[in-house]
């Protein structure tokens, strides 16, 4: 069965120049992933006409499909939908239903004063010789067009509009166009914690030798984990999840030291479920991470259940008026201190009465670190009343990996002491 292979075009000045990052290109292959098409490449083009179509005479020639992403807006320097229509022979018209769609969102959603402007009513223009895609999330629609057996996919650059496109509409027609190609796909993941990738490929080298050949490990880092993701391949979907389960389980239980969760979801995700089921509550004081790791905890759907509120205590005055720290301490031992976060800690619990808090003070950096405590020094400390544990480390990045690095060893700790004190 030959492979289904697609490549992904990127457009936009901004994302050449650093101004802008290209998520797109990340999910769009993820999504791809899952349904077992191989992206072969990832070309990035600037806002020019000519480099646009070298692209697709250079893509079509390696993959089955080509997925192209912004240039679909209002303004001037938004020529994709042109193009296209050139480029397979169209004429642009007007769709009645996009239209449609276009004065909806802005008189019922946006609610913009004043008539619709005509570049905004252009968005309703197509070329004839596509299929539209609804965008239900904005006004650039999707377009789809066939030429010499190979499918483009035009998609707007915004990410949350390219995304419900991707999967209402884009996704649901590449399967049922390559049906008879593609094969069953199967992702298991699980992540761990408190161990680098080289060590873990230590422990797990004999382990991913005997892999069959249909089973595939990835090593996935990130700030403070590591995600292991198996992926199988075959015919039948039923037959693989089968097959791979005592691989999955084997896995399981080698990495289980350093195990957060059998699934692949955030480390917020597994607090929270950690403390909705155990019926507690959680806060944070924050000093070096300005809030960052109540955000995290906030992302989660229903957070509101378990988290009642942070403290983000950033000078010394706010972690002596907000959480009680005493001057003394601050004086003699530093706002970086052990017995700081410990007050801190404690602090949180008395002001939001909750069950559980956790608090972090350091250094991020690139100033203010000296030789007793340099740059990436943290204090964190994890608690209930009555009861702190703190955890000293030394990180060496840039300020922003510092932070991140100090919110996920902080809610590991925070899970461990969960589970410890549940």
């Amino acid at each position: 069965m030959r492979p289904v292979n697609a490549s992904i075009i990127t457009i936009g000045d901004e994302l050449l120049i650093g101004q802008t990052i290209d998520t797109n290109s990340a999910f769009i292959a993820g999504e791809l992933n899952k349904a077992g098409i191989w992206v072969r490449r990832r070309v990035a083009v600037g806002d020019v006409y000519e480099d646009i179509r070298i692209a697709l005479d250079e893509e079509k020639k390696e993959s089955d499909i080509i997925i192209i992403t912004g240039g679909l807006g209002p303004t001037a320097d938004d020529i994709t939908k042109p193009l296209l229509c050139d480029y397979f022979g169209g004429k642009l018209v007007l769709n009645e239903e996009v239209l449609a769609h276009v004065i909806h969102l802005f008189e019922k959603v946006y609610r913009r004063p004043g008539p619709l402007l005509e570049r905004n009513r252009k968005q309703a223009e197509v070329p004839d010789v596509c299929t539209v895609l609804h965008n239900a999330r904005g006004t650039a629609p999707g377009m789809w067009f066939t030429q010499e057996n190979r499918i483009f996919i035009s998609l707007p650059g915004v990410p949350h509009e390219m995304k419900g496109l991707m999967s209402s509409e884009v996704m649901p027609r590449l399967q049922h166009a390559f049906a008879d190609r593609l094969p069953a796909i199967l992702h298991r993941t699980l992540f761990t914690a408190g161990i680098g990738e080289s060590m873990l490929a230590e422990l797990l080298q004999d382990y991913e030798s005997r892999l069959p050949e249909w089973i595939k490990m990835a090593y996935l880092p990130n700030y403070g984990m590591v995600k292991l993701r198996l992926t199988a391949k075959g015919t039948d979907i039923v037959t693989l999840e089968k097959d791979i389960e005592p691989w999955y389980q084997e896995l399981q239980q080698l990495a289980n030291d350093y195990l957060v969760s059998p699934e692949d979801e955030g480390m917020e995700v597994v607090i929270g479920k950690l403390l909705k089921g155990n019926g507690k509550t959680v806060s944070t004081a924050e000093s070096c991470t300005g809030g960052h790791i109540a955000q995290l905890i906030t992302s989660v759907p229903g957070s509101s259940a378990y988290f009642k509120g942070g403290i983000v205590s950033y000078a010394n005055e706010a972690k002596m008026n907000l959480l009680g720290v005493s001057a003394q301490i601050l004086e003699t031992k530093g706002a970086v201190s052990e017995e700081t976060v410990q007050q801190m800690v404690q602090g949180a619990l008395e002001q939001l009465k909750t069950d559980y808090a956790v608090a972090v003070s350091g250094i991020m950096g690139p100033d203010g670190g000296t030789e007793e405590k340099p740059v990436g020094t943290v204090w964190i400390a994890v608690g209930k009343p009555g009861k702190t544990q703190t955890l000293r480390l030394q990180f060496r990045f840039d300020r922003q990996r510092n932070i991140s690095l100090t919110a996920i060893n902080a809610l590991n700790m925070l899970r461990k002491f969960i589970i410890a004190n549940g």
